[in-house]
């Protein structure tokens, strides 16, 4: 249950970054053109989003406004959680209808840092941890980590390896906890147990298996004390256990989306990144089976894009981000009720086949300002 497969980790590595990001101003004018391509009518599509509620994520929703003519319907919960539950009331705003749930994270361009995001309203224009709510739930998984890469030590004791284990770590019954693959780290006796050498007051000593010592290549293994096994503890050396509510779409649904994948997101250079990009992987895979099955879709077009937003940190005299957009998948519905999928490389040949030039797009400023110049209308209350 807990493990990781082979072809999970496939999914996460298939993801493709820098080759397939787009400029946000050039994406959306791309998506609504890709719609048109599709018989899409034009003053009749009613566009959705999924992303996480954070202020960053105001620019894409400017663009989406501007270029479809209408403001787009929220389908979105905190992390970029797609709200399944809406999929009826989308369907009831639109002949056709196109939705694009990205989750995100920011980017600071000075530093190089994934993960946090400068917010020009705080006092001191601060970073803070971007997207709030993935970094929020990667806190519990990154200390149980950091945890485990500081009591595991490797030493060298008499010519043999050794490997010294916290005894909270060895405790398999525990509930929530970072689990260790004793198995490919220590010599284990013919029944699969680990074989220890000497308990410890708070830990246990057991020999280091072969195949990790050959898998640690040019390691100097230390004596006496030894070392923590820090970032040699890698993700094919343990797994999480964690107790959750189990709701769909509930306060822990961000974190069960990533719970397999976990060791692999606490070891990646950018774990901020990683998350978010998984989590839209998964998002597309649950919610594309869910508007095949709605009925309120059914004798529509459908156009569901899913992606990655990268909020780029603003720069002085800037307002809003430099948002780009990479692109994961996309789910093509037509009102007979045939449909496909384009994976990453399909998807992004598609949009990259449109113009960015949108003849249909509306000048916000001379919208509202046409609202103000028109006769008040009186409430008869």
């Amino acid at each position: 249950m807990f493990g990781m497969s082979s072809s999970s980790y496939s999914l996460l590595a298939a993801f493709q970054m820098a080759p397939v990001s787009i400029r946000y101003s050039q994406f959306v004018p791309r998506v609504y053109n890709l719609a048109r391509s599709l018989g899409f009518e034009a003053g009749k599509i009613m566009p959705s989003r999924a992303f996480c509620s954070d202020e960053s994520q105001g620019y894409p929703i400017i663009l989406i406004a501007k270029h479809f003519g209408t403001f787009p319907f929220n389908h979105g919960q905190v992390g970029g959680i797609v709200a399944t539950d809406r999929h009826g009331p989308h369907a009831d705003h639109g002949k056709d209808l196109v939705i694009i749930q990205a989750s995100h994270v920011g980017y600071d361009p000075k530093t190089q840092i994934f993960g946090v995001y400068r917010r020009l309203q705080t006092e001191n224009r601060s970073e803070t941890p971007s997207c709030g709510k993935i970094c929020s739930a990667l806190e519990w998984y990154l200390h149980a980590y950091q945890y485990a890469q500081n009591n595991i030590i490797l030493r060298v004791n008499n010519g043999q390896h050794e490997i010294v284990i916290d005894n909270q770590l060895l405790h398999r019954d525990r509930k929530e906890g970072l689990l260790l693959n004793l198995d490919r780290l220590v010599v284990v006796d013919a029944t699969g147990s680990p074989k220890v050498e000497s308990c410890l007051s708070t830990s246990k000593t057991f020999s280091a298996s072969p195949t990790f010592i050959n898998s640690l290549n040019s390691y100097q293994w230390k004596a006496d004390r030894g070392e923590p096994i820090n970032d040699k503890l890698s993700p094919e050396l343990f797994s999480y256990r964690r107790e959750f509510s189990h709701h769909a779409e509930g306060q822990d649904h961000l974190e069960i989306n990533l719970l397999k994948i976990m060791q692999y997101i606490v070891t990646s250079k950018w774990p901020a990144l990683t998350a978010a990009q998984a989590n839209s992987q998964v998002e597309f895979d649950r919610t594309f089976r869910t508007i095949i099955q709605e009925p309120a879709y059914q004798g529509k077009r459908v156009l569901f894009i899913s992606g990655l937003h990268v909020d780029i940190s603003p720069g002085l005299g800037q307002l809003f981000p430099l948002t780009k957009f990479i692109p994961w998948a996309a789910y093509v519905q037509d009102t007979d009720g045939s449909h496909c999928t384009w994976e990453q490389a399909e998807l992004y040949e598609k949009l990259q086949a449109q113009s960015t030039s949108n003849p249909d797009q509306v000048n916000l400023e001379s919208a509202i300002s046409d609202m103000e110049s028109v006769e008040e209308i009186l409430l008869p209350f």
